[in-house]
């Protein structure tokens, strides 16, 4: 009978510890190599709302953890929800807020995007110097090896286009290249979000294509993700925020927009109604300044030899000057030739009318209209504008 009762109760601890090994507790944790640094701290951010997302300094701290000196780490308060949600996870940074994330650099990010549901365990392994780069979860839900696959993009992205390079803002063509990788950078993210099935991920793609909100660049984006997951993610706070942020008036006019017909002043001192001057066939509205290097580079290499080849052809140019000084727009549009072409301004600067009524405010700027006014391409420069209407006028 003792004989029975000490198989019996071996095998229940068998089967307890069993049980303990399939079940380990919820929770996230980790272990972080090459800790040489005492003090090392991280943190478990939530971001409440869309623009909080990888942006620094603005989603609450909800737990930190102090790093041991074997590397290892553990949150203890974690939300709980039955919905996933978004967290970050970040090392600490000395002489930083809590909070501070670095989106700038992705080979020096000291954060990590993941999705958290109650009664998870996640575990964490990452080099505490290349913490996003190095980032790595065992058993990854689906979400997250979107995320990760995110990550992986966005780091050959930068090493690519971004990594190493430094432009003097002072040249022009250096200025155009700058800009160029910028959004060369970009296109990656937003084929990203435009291509996966899962709305968070999406949502940290459309966030890290610009941690700072500024999307005039890339408008149609916001549009394009707005419209995506309205149908599947109608009621999520982001999306409500999505969609208040892509609305028509709070953007620049977009692609297959008809571009607004406001009147203009001319260098001439007429005025005109932008449509009555419209091309046959192409217009390109051009916005300028004289003190825009790329701009007046574009005035003499790219606009002179379309206008010479294509005016003659149904091609239009509207140029509109970002001028306060009116002697120096008249003498940068005779020294460029630009005078061959429309040339207007309010001559009230950033605070023209005609720059709030389509909604720009960052030049060097373009739009190809179609001979009734549709928008149909913007924002390309040098080489790329040459091809555009190049192709538009010969087909």
């Amino acid at each position: 009978m003792k004989n029975i009762t000490l198989i019996i109760t071996g095998s229940l601890i068998i089967i307890s510890l069993a049980l303990i090994a399939c079940h380990s507790p919820a929770g996230i944790s980790g272990k972080l190599s090459g800790t040489a640094k005492e003090n090392l701290t991280v943190y478990l951010i939530q971001p409440e709302g869309l623009w909080d997302v990888a942006a620094s300094y603005f989603g609450s701290v909800i737990d930190s953890a102090e790093v041991k000196t074997d590397g290892s780490f553990e949150f203890n308060k974690l939300p709980e929800t039955s919905d996933p949600v978004l967290l970050e996870i970040a090392i600490g940074i000395p002489g930083k807020e809590p909070n501070y994330l670095q989106s700038d650099n992705a080979v020096k990010s000291n954060f990590f995007p993941l999705v958290w549901r109650s009664g998870e365990s996640l575990y964490i392994t990452a080099k505490a110097d290349a913490f996003q780069r190095s980032f790595s979860l065992k058993q990854p839900s689906e979400m997250n090896k979107a995320l990760l696959h995110l990550r992986d993009i966005n780091q050959k992205a930068f090493q690519r286009y971004l990594a190493g390079k430094s432009w003097d803002v002072e040249d022009g063509r250096e200025l155009m290249a700058q800009e160029k990788a910028a959004l060369e950078y970009q296109r990656d993210l937003i084929a990203f979000a435009d291509s996966t099935d899962y709305f968070i991920p999406a949502m940290v793609a459309l966030r890290w294509v610009s941690p700072e909100s500024d999307y005039e660049r890339v408008p149609e984006f916001l549009v394009r993700q707005s419209e995506k997951w309205q149908r599947t993610h109608q009621d999520h706070p982001w999306l409500k925020q999505l969609q208040k942020a892509s609305k028509p008036g709070s953007l620049p006019v977009l692609i297959g927009d008809v571009f607004p017909d406001p009147v203009i002043p001319l260098i001439t001192k007429d005025t005109i109604f932008l449509h009555d001057t419209l091309g046959e066939k192409l217009t390109i509205i051009d916005l300028w300044a004289s003190w825009c290097a790329p701009c007046r580079l574009e005035n003499r290499e790219a606009l002179g030899p379309l206008w010479e080849t294509y005016h003659e052809q149904g091609l239009q140019i509207i140029a509109y000057g970002l001028e306060s000084d009116e002697t120096s727009w008249l003498k940068a549009t005779e020294r460029d030739r630009a005078d061959r072409w429309v040339q207007a301004s309010d001559l009230q600067g950033d605070d023209a009318y005609f720059l709030k009524r389509i909604r720009v405010q960052t030049i060097q700027a373009n739009f190809i209209l179609d001979e009734n006014g549709k928008v149909l391409a913007k924002n390309v420069h040098g080489k790329a504008l040459m091809d555009t209407v190049s192709y538009y006028m010969e087909n």
